[in-house]
Formats: C-alpha cells, structure tokens, sequence
C-alpha cells in the first residue's frame, strides 16, 4: 500500500499509512522503509526520517542497499551531510545510485572539492555520476573546471544527456564564454538534441546573453516555431540588449502568450525607464484574463516606485492581496521600496514587519534600511541593521549602502567609519564606489575634507564625477579653497562640460575673496559656453 502510495507520488498519504502501521504493530520491511524515506525526502519530514532510521537499526535493515542508500539520501538532502557520511560509510555493499546519491549532496551543500574527492573513488562512473560532478562545478561558477569534466566524460564514451548540456550552455552564457558556448552548440546539433523545447530556448538565452542576438534570431527562426519558451527566449534577449521596442514587436506577433511573456515585456518596459507603459501592458494583462505572478508584480511595483503614485501603488498592494499571490521575498522588498519612494514610510514599515520573520534573504531588509535612510530615519535604520546582525541572513553590498546613507544623513562619522572598515574585515565585501562616495559625502559633509582627500586617492578604482562633484561641494560649505581647486580640477579633467562645479569653485573663491580668480573661472565658461546641470546624489 505504501509503495503505491510513493510511486503515485502521494507522500502524505504514505507517511499516514505508515503512522498506521506503527500504530497497529505491523513490522515493515525493507521496501516499504525504502518508500517512505523517499516519501520524508519529498516532504522534508526531518523527525520521521529520523525515527525511521531507529527502525532501520532496531529490524537490522541496514544490510540492504536499497535502504541504506535511500536513509544516505535522506540526510545528504534533509538533514545532515556527517550523518548521510556515517551511513555511507558504514555501508559494506554499495552500488552507483548509492555513490551518487553522496555525491550529490557535496554537490547540493556547495562542497564541491568533496565531491571530486569522492568523484575520483567511484568504481564504475555512469552518465549521473558526470552529470552531478559537472553540476558541481557550474555551481561554483568554475565554469572552466566544468568544461574539462566534460571533455573527459567525451573521452570516456559516456554520452551527455540533454540536462547536461543546458547546465553547460546556460553557464556559458552567464560568463560570456562565446566560443566554448558555440562548440557545445555544435555538440548539441549532432546529438540531435536541438529538438527538445527548453534546449532550444537555452541556446538562444546564450547567443543574446553574449550580444550575438542574430544568432540568436537565426537559432529562433530555424527552431519550432511553434515552441512558446522560444519565443519568450527571444524576447528575453531582444530586452537583455535594450531592443525593447523590437522585444514589444515579437510579444505583438505571438500566437499565444504565457504569463513569462507578459512578464518578461512588463519587466522590459521597467528597465528601460518606460514605466507608463509597464503600467500599460499590465492592465492589458489583466483585460485578456491572465493571472500575473509573483514575478510580474515584481516589475509592476518597481513601476509604481518609479511614476511615486501612492494611490496607485495601495491598489497594487491591495490587488496582491486580493488575487493570493505569493509574498516572496522579492515582491516584500519591492513593496517596501515602492512605499517607501511613494512617500510614506509608515506602510513601508508595515509590509516589512509582516514579512521580517520569515525573510529568507537581506532584500526585504535591504529595502527598509535604505527607505528609512532615504526618509532622514538614520537611527532607526541603524537599528534595522542591528537586528539584521542577530539573523542568519548576512548582509551584501546594498545593506552598507543603506548604512553608510543613514550615517551621511545622521553626520554619524566614527560609526560610519567603523561600518566602513566592517564591510572587508569582518563580511569579507570589497566596498564599490557608491560606498566609497558615501564615506567621502560623509567625511566630507564633517569638515573632514583631508581625510575624505586622501580617502579617494586610496580607491582601487577612479573617482567619478559624483564623488568630486561632492567634495567640492563640500569646500563651498567648509570654505577650503586649496582643496576645492584640485577638486574642480579633478571634476573638469572627467566632464568638460561640467559648468555646475565650474560655479561652485567660482563661488569659493567668492568666499575667499579672490575676486580675479572669480572673474578667470566665470570669463571661462562663458567662452566655452557651459551650462549648470542639474544636481544629483550619491547618496540615498
């Protein structure tokens, strides 16, 4: 009764007929445990795994392959990756499915120097074996460790299978490696799997993702045409290479459109700033009666942040609510962020604490700590970011930009610094240069104009316009004309036609008293005719 339970893919069902059987003493054997581990694996049912193995160990079940195999894979994928070794290698007999079955979880846990440990004591390697290895790798991004694997796996006549293949061309695209990418596209043409939908529509993904979107049209048009994951494959890649209006052309000559259709074009329209049109497309989402996800709210609430409608934007929230659809962790950072950039803080804090406690991820905290930084809300931002150190959930270089605004805004200079140092020292984040423009807006704002000086001059990377554009400012407020020269300087050696620090040097030397060197500034932009631009931040 279990087993059919299991092979119906009816886990509950089987764990309940299981209970059942405890409960009247009927002893299992060996496939029944075999099933209703598999059917703990499905569920995560951490606590029956568990006292199924007590029941393994108490009817001496563990000579069988079947079930020590099936407990190694209830705990390299449930629970835990020592246990799943201490059955493993307590086991006397074992055969392929149980090498890979540990493979796997060194695979699935990340460790993947592990697996090509175990990889190489593996007697007899099958098309699996390779596969999870080479999965391995693609998933920590050694894309070139992968290729080898794969070159091996050729010279050892195990033949790739369709997965396979996609693993590699997908990665391939992720890193930009064209030529590799179009050598396995060769391989997939004399395999003859170009005729499987989702392969297809990868190596499409590939040639638009390294800027080959003829190829990637060409691969499109020789394909089926019939194929939808193609045609959303293209979209995708006309939109990946700001062609939105020739992505919009293809969405209009569909035969038939999914959710990831209008998804893809709603999300098309948002990166490329048209935001009206977002808004557009969605409402005729919803006439023609398609049901949008997660994924398309995602876009909708990031158009809504954009045009600041907070009107509109309660509507939206309310239409989630209404229409059940999932609050992940996404859709709660953009939420947060639309109310947030909508002006009202109050709701922005409301969906984060909804959703605080079961984040899976920093984005939704992210949001918040940037909203309240934003919002002039500098020590409850910090505070934000102190509960966020008591999680699991590490911070990224996001959550330091949100920090380091909320420490500009505050004047908070010894605890942004300390912050600062943190991000290398302690989370291992090399700081980019909106953090390195967020120190010196700080420094700079404290009269600290030395320090934030000698700040740039010891950035890996150049300073851009909005960092010296800062520090002359800067030197206007704190009347440091020796500084705010090299720092007009700097500006003008970047952007020419920069008239705005071209005003502001002129007024420090205003200030100074310098009038010859007010007239010199002033006559010079006259003659080359420069405008004043409208100001900007670099900081949230």
């Amino acid at each position: 009764m279990i087993m059919g339970w299991a092979q119906n893919g009816d886990w509950v069902e089987a764990l309940e007929v299981f209970r059942e059987m405890r409960v009247v003493g009927v002893v299992p054997n060996e496939v029944t445990v075999a099933s209703v581990l598999s059917a703990c694996v499905r569920l995560g049912a951490i606590q029956i795994g568990r006292m199924v193995h007590g029941v393994v160990i108490k009817g001496g079940m563990e000579v069988f392959v079947l079930v020590s195999t099936n407990m190694a894979n209830f705990y390299a994928v449930c629970s835990s990756l020592e246990d799943a070794e201490l059955v493993f290698d307590g086991m006397t007999e074992k055969n392929v499915v149980t090498w890979n079955v540990m493979l796997n979880g060194y695979v699935k846990s990340g460790l993947v120097e592990s697996a090509r440990g175990l990889f190489e004591r593996i007697p007899v390697r099958d098309l699996v074996s390779w596969s999870t290895m080479i999965d391995g790798y693609v998933r920590a991004n050694r894309l070139s460790e992968a290729l080898i694997m794969f070159r091996e796996m050729q010279r050892a006549e195990v033949r790739p299978n369709e997965v396979t293949m996609v693993d590699l061309v997908s990665a391939c695209g992720q890193f930009l490696v064209t030529h590799e990418g179009r050598q396995l596209h060769g391989t997939i043409l004399k395999t003859g799997f170009d005729g499987h939908a989702f392969v297809q529509a990868t190596i499409i993904h590939f040639y638009a993702a390294c800027q080959q979107i003829d190829l990637a049209y060409l691969q499109f048009q020789s394909g089926d045409v019939g194929n939808i994951s193609s045609w959303n494959a293209l979209i995708a890649g006309f939109i990946r290479n700001n062609m939105v209006d020739s992505a919009r052309r293809l969405f209009d000559e569909m035969p038939d459109r999914d959710v990831v259709s209008w998804s893809s074009m709603i999300a098309g329209y948002v990166q490329s700033g048209q935001f009206d049109l977002a808004l557009d497309l969605f409402h005729d989402m919803q006439v023609k009666g398609l049901q949008p996800n997660e994924i398309t709210m995602v876009s909708v609430v990031s158009a809504v942040a954009h045009s600041g409608n907070l009107k509109q934007g309660r509507w939206i929230h309310d239409y989630i609510r209404e229409s059940s659809i999932p609050l992940n962790d996404n859709l709660s950072a953009g939420l947060i962020d639309m109310y947030a950039k909508c002006g009202n803080i109050e709701n922005a804090l409301q969906v984060f604490h909804q959703v605080r406690d079961r984040a899976s991820s920093v984005s939704p905290w992210n949001a918040v700590i940037c909203g309240l930084a934003m919002h002039g809300h500098a020590n409850m931002s910090l505070s934000v970011f102190s509960d966020l150190q008591k999680t699991n959930i590490k911070p990224n270089s996001i959550t330091f930009l949100g920090v380091l605004s909320a420490c500009c805004h505050a004047g908070l200079v010894v605890i942004g610094k300390q912050y600062f140092k943190s991000m290398k020292s302690v989370y291992n984040i090399d700081p980019n240069i909106k953090h390195y423009g967020c120190m010196v807006d700080l420094l700079g704002r404290a009269g600290c104009l030395k320090e934030a000086e000698l700040l740039i001059e010891s950035m890996p990377m150049k300073a851009d316009v909005v960092i010296w554009g800062s520090m002359l400012a800067a030197c206007k407020t704190h009347r440091k004309t020796e500084i705010g020269e090299r720092a007009a300087e700097n500006l003008a050696r970047l952007e020419p036609s920069h008239g705005a620090g071209r005003v502001l040097l002129s007024n420090i030397y205003a200030e100074a008293g310098r009038w010859d060197d007010v007239y010199l500034v002033r006559r010079a932009m006259q003659s080359r005719r420069l405008k004043k631009l409208p100001g900007c931040s670099g900081v949230v």
